[in-house]
């Protein structure tokens, strides 16, 4: 049995041109790939932690909205943490982003291919 998926216009966004779909719907559920914390719209990276993680929680926030779902309706979080000493903030920030009812994680300490990188945040979420 084949899963037929579709690729939302997420194009309002600004989200960069990448060889991958940042979003993909399949049935009621949205697979959303890895969010760095870039400024989509300027391609500016903060030096600071704080700074990307915010920026990513928002592109992701961005994408979904296109999507036609949100945050509240993340399932599961896989985040990118490049840095294990900012895993406190990190379960700040998680806190702030996802008030009630959030949504399982893994965060996996890892190199991310750009240096400047401080994180990435993937996601699954409901429509």
């Amino acid at each position: 049995m084949s899963i037929l998926h579709e690729i939302p216009d997420v194009s309002s966004t600004n989200a960069p041109s990448v060889t991958y779909s940042h979003v993909v719907r399949a049935g009621n559920v949205l697979y959303v790939a890895g969010q760095a914390g870039m400024d989509y719209r300027t391609g500016e990276i903060p030096d600071d932690f704080e700074s990307q993680a915010r920026q990513a929680f928002e592109n992701l926030s961005s994408l979904l909205d296109a999507s036609g779902s949100s945050l509240d309706k993340v399932v599961k979080t896989t985040i990118w943490l490049c840095n294990a000493n900012n895993f406190a903030k990190l379960n700040e920030l998680y806190s702030e982003f996802f008030p009630d009812n959030p949504p399982t994680r893994s965060t996996p300490i890892v190199c991310l291919p750009l240096k400047e990188l401080h994180i990435s945040i993937e996601c699954i979420a409901l429509v």
